[in-house]
């Protein structure tokens, strides 16, 4: 290959004369001198009818794909039932069981009483899909006892098969191996990392993207509180990193129900899926037969008021206990507060604009957006008179509780932004009445 920069003489000694000041790649006399050299007389664009023959292997690939066609024939024959699961792989079907494995994982997942980090939720959901779907091929950027990726009968793949990598300390490679597996079929490769260490996935996670190709990113470690490994390893700005990327749905889940929800919806989607996990316990939110379907909806009412609502509050993971716990207080107290849990914003927006107004109804313009990350990706979903309680800074070493207090993640700061909210709303109507007694 020529290099561009010695070809228009940046980098050369000599001849830089007429195809430097031009601008030109090469000039006639040097293509000539090239073709002489070459000892290629042909036009361009003719390619030589011996080299276009000997280029020309679709002979020897139809006979490839009719011998590998009798011996998938001789397959289907000896191997029926092995035969027939892989026609479904390859094709993407799932299973004719999943509409029943997905209804009893989302069951087990709304038994669970208590607290719970979600990273384990997730295991729990492995642990029931896992063994029922084949197609299943896990692993782990070298943490898998942090990530809980490996499901309880899953083995390290061998000689002998098996179905979960340990990647080492590879997540560009992990990641670009599930593309590899999806591109070829027959798989639905998942693989985790901390979530901070999705940067070093990222051209792989990009291309995931643009080839629409259905593989589960499990990002744990989702927010500062992780805790004493400090900022290194605390994401800050990589869930609205993820989010500006086209093409792949992420989620945040803030219980084992909506854990499950992202796991069920990652595996029935044609495209990528990132979720990402807590490392430390969350509580269990309760929740009507009616909201556990909307869930899979990306954003639903998790708490409503009573009458029209003053003031919309929406948050992820983590924060939405905190949320609930300020908005169930200032309800209490006669306010009229409404929580959106929204665990994957894409999904949110994809859904029918009767939906999406239902949850967060235009007339409502107090808002607020809750969670421990950067704030540019709520914007658009509070608005300029809205606010976001995130973190637009990096974190710092200490224990996850105290992290998460030292930077406003708790009810009372929550409630603290929904009351100023709600000030600057009777303060404006307080002027409107007096301007309207003035008239």
């Amino acid at each position: 290959m020529i290099c561009c920069k010695t070809v228009i003489g940046w980098g050369a000694p000599h001849k830089q004369g007429t195809a430097q000041a031009h601008g030109e790649a090469l000039g006639a006399e040097e293509v000539a001198a090239a073709r002489a050299a070459l000892g290629w007389p042909y036009e361009p664009f003719d390619v030589p009818e011996a080299l276009r023959a000997q280029w020309d292997q679709r002979a020897r690939g139809a006979e490839a794909e009719r011998a590998w066609r009798e011996l998938l024939e001789r397959y289907h024959e000896a191997f029926p039932a092995l035969a027939h699961q892989f026609d479904r792989r390859i094709s993407g079907a799932r299973p004719a069981s999943w509409p029943e494995l997905a209804r009893e994982a989302l069951e087990a997942a709304r038994q669970q009483r208590a607290a719970q980090a979600t990273r384990q939720s997730s295991q729990a959901v492995l642990d029931r899909l896992g063994p029922a779907l084949p197609e299943l091929i896990g692993g782990s950027a070298d943490l898998t006892p942090s990530n809980n990726t490996q499901f309880k009968g899953a083995r390290a793949i061998g000689r002998e098969g098996g179905n979960y990598l340990h990647y080492g300390v590879r997540e560009f490679g992990m990641t670009a191996i599930m593309n590899g597996l999806a591109l070829h079929g027959g798989f639905v490769p998942y693989g985790g990392t901390f979530l901070v260490f999705s940067d070093y996935a990222r051209n792989a996670v990009r291309m995931a993207a643009l080839m629409s190709l259905p593989v589960v990113l499990v990002y744990t470690h989702d927010s500062i509180a992780l805790g004493e490994d400090g900022p290194t390893h605390q994401p800050i700005e990589h869930l609205t990193s993820l989010r500006a990327l086209p093409n792949i749905q992420v989620w945040r889940p803030c219980d084992a129900f909506e854990t499950a929800v992202a796991w069920t919806a990652a595996i029935e989607h044609a495209g990528p899926s990132a979720i990402a996990l807590t490392r430390q316990a969350l509580a269990q939110q309760t929740r009507r037969a009616g909201q556990q379907a909307l869930v899979a909806r990306g954003g639903y009412v998790l708490i409503d008021c009573a009458g029209p609502p003053e003031c919309l509050v929406i948050a992820t993971g983590s924060e939405v206990a905190l949320a609930a716990e300020a908005v169930q207080a200032l309800n209490a107290e006669g306010r009229s507060v409404r929580l959106v849990s929204m665990p994957s914003s894409e999904v949110f927006d994809a859904q029918e604009p009767a939906y999406r107004e239902s949850v967060l109804p235009r007339s409502v313009r107090r808002r607020l957006a809750v969670e421990a990350g950067s704030a540019l990706s709520w914007w658009p979903y509070v608005g300029l008179e809205g606010r976001v309680l995130g973190i637009n800074r990096f974190g710092a070493s200490g224990k996850g509780a105290e992290l998460m207090a030292h930077f406003g993640f708790t009810a009372a700061s929550v409630r603290q932004e929904i009351e100023a909210l709600l000030e600057g709303e009777s303060a404006e109507a307080a002027a409107a009445a007096a301007l309207s007694a003035a008239r």
